[in-house]
């Protein structure tokens, strides 16, 4: 069953649900008023004809006379005895032997009763006359209730063909309404067959309609998702494109280095140191897509515990100064002694990406320099360099996994270039509650800052 069809049936079964519940209502509203007016009319005949009531002392009863006029054509009267006998009635039914109400007569207080004779319907008032203490007879006074049935009848006749020909067009409002709303929900289908089949997820849902209503925000989302599933296989090709041209470099070395061993019958240390920096180069990589890997599928449990920011820093910093050697620069401008919650390992690693990188990408004579201060509730830690900077449209895509800005960062000899090493970093930071930001103009440098909550004061320990 459609989605259109299901909609049209609720919308209809809704709708008769309300009308049925509405006929109900009205259909006992009208009969308990007509009842009550009846039962009105023959409260007030029998106080009219109650005064002309007479009964003697062996208890026989009689009535004077009756009202006369219009009350009596449509009101029916009868006297009973106790003994079952009919003592008087009014002249319109005085040829009626029987009682309008034979159950009525057994009655011990005044009651109203719906009676029948012969198929016509009546609303009978039993009222049981009593002298000096005891039951002498029963007055009946009855209407017809021709009009109630009649106006009962007619009622749920136009309750009912209202109800129906109500739903009809509910059903057909409700079948061309969502018809005309599920046209959207049809183009998204059919766009995104075609996108499926096409395999081109550069393509858009076309926006139609209101901005704020549902379809609409089905189709931002649908068309975010195919945005950032664009960008996730841009990024997959590029990185497939970038990994099989770093395998490819070192393999062919290797491969090279292998077969000049070969040919020359020996083992060189120059091939032997090429072979040994070439498979370098594959465990770097490899170790880098491992770690993404298992940071993507949170397989890289953290150890959080106190750690001194500006101890790391120190180790960082002398483990650098060999990599920068004499060729640039090295110097911390401003060491604070900072305190935060994280894993040591990790925020190590931050600091050897960025230096490492801040060194590789700084050209012979220019300068690192390093900052660890405190900011408020937080601590910085920046990494500036005076290398060519990195192109304002890379900018905002550098933390992506496998990017990498080619104009102003190239691939050197010992594995970097990969566009893994700020993805793990911007990963690192980020699952310690922090945040890394990048500030850089082409010709001028770049200045990496990394910022952590600090460890509250009350938490401060001695760290060895």
């Amino acid at each position: 069953m459609s989605l259109r069809l299901r909609l049209t049936l609720l919308y209809t079964t809704l709708l008769g649900g309300v009308l049925l519940l509405f006929g109900v209502v009205v259909y006992l509203l009208v009969s308990v008023t007509l009842e009550t007016q009846i039962d009105n009319l023959l409260e007030t005949t029998y106080q009219e004809v109650a005064p002309a009531i007479r009964a003697s002392a062996d208890g026989t009863i009689s009535i004077l006379t009756f009202p006369v006029g219009e009350l009596t054509s449509s009101v029916f009267v009868q006297l009973w005895g106790i003994d079952g006998e009919r003592k008087a009635s009014s002249p319109n039914i005085a040829g009626f032997p029987e009682s309008i109400d034979p159950a009525g007569l057994r009655v011990t207080m005044p009651v109203f009763r719906n009676a029948s004779i012969d198929g016509n319907g009546l609303r009978v008032l039993n009222v049981p006359l009593e002298l000096n203490g005891r039951q002498i007879g029963v007055l009946q006074v009855g209407a017809s209730r021709a009009l109630i049935d009649a106006a009962q009848s007619n009622l749920l006749t136009v309750l009912v063909v209202t109800a129906l020909v109500a739903m009809t067009l509910a059903a057909m409002g409700a079948w061309l309404a969502t018809g005309q709303a599920l046209n959207r929900l049809e183009t998204v289908t059919q766009v995104a067959t075609q996108i499926t089949h096409a395999d081109d997820l550069s393509r858009r849902i076309p926006e139609s309609g209101p901005a704020s209503d549902e379809v609409s925000q089905l189709i931002r989302a649908f068309n975010q998702t195919l945005s950032r599933l664009e960008k996730l296989f841009t990024a997959q090709r590029r990185f497939l494109a970038d990994v099989s041209h770093e395998l490819r470099t070192p393999l062919t070395v290797i491969k090279g280095e292998v077969g000049l061993m070969r040919k020359l019958g020996g083992a060189e240390d120059e091939s032997l140191s090429s072979i040994e920096n070439e498979v370098d180069r594959l465990t770097r990589l490899v170790g880098d897509l491992l770690l993404l890997a298992q940071a993507e599928s949170g397989k890289i449990p953290l150890d959080l515990r106190p750690v001194e920011l500006d101890t790391i820093l120190l180790e960082v910093f002398q483990q650098m100064r060999v990599l920068a050697g004499d060729r640039l620069q090295l110097r911390i401008t401003e060491i604070d002694q900072v305190q935060v919650n994280g894993d040591r390992d990790r925020l190590k690693q931050v600091m050897v990406n960025l230096l490492g990188n801040a060194i590789k990408y700084t050209p012979p004579g220019g300068q690192v320099a390093i900052n660890l201060c405190k900011t408020g509730d937080q601590a910085r830690l920046a990494v500036s360099d005076t290398g060519p900077g990195i192109p304002a449209q890379d900018l905002p895509h550098i933390f992506e996994r496998f990017y990498r800005a080619e104009k102003s960062r190239t691939r050197t000899r010992d594995g970097s270039g990969y566009g893994l090493g700020l993805s793990i970093a911007y990963w690192i930071v980020h699952h310690h509650a922090g945040r890394i930001e990048v500030d850089s103009k082409e010709g001028q440098g770049t200045t990496f800052s990394v910022y952590l909550p600090l460890l509250p004061e009350n938490q401060h320990q001695s760290i060895a």
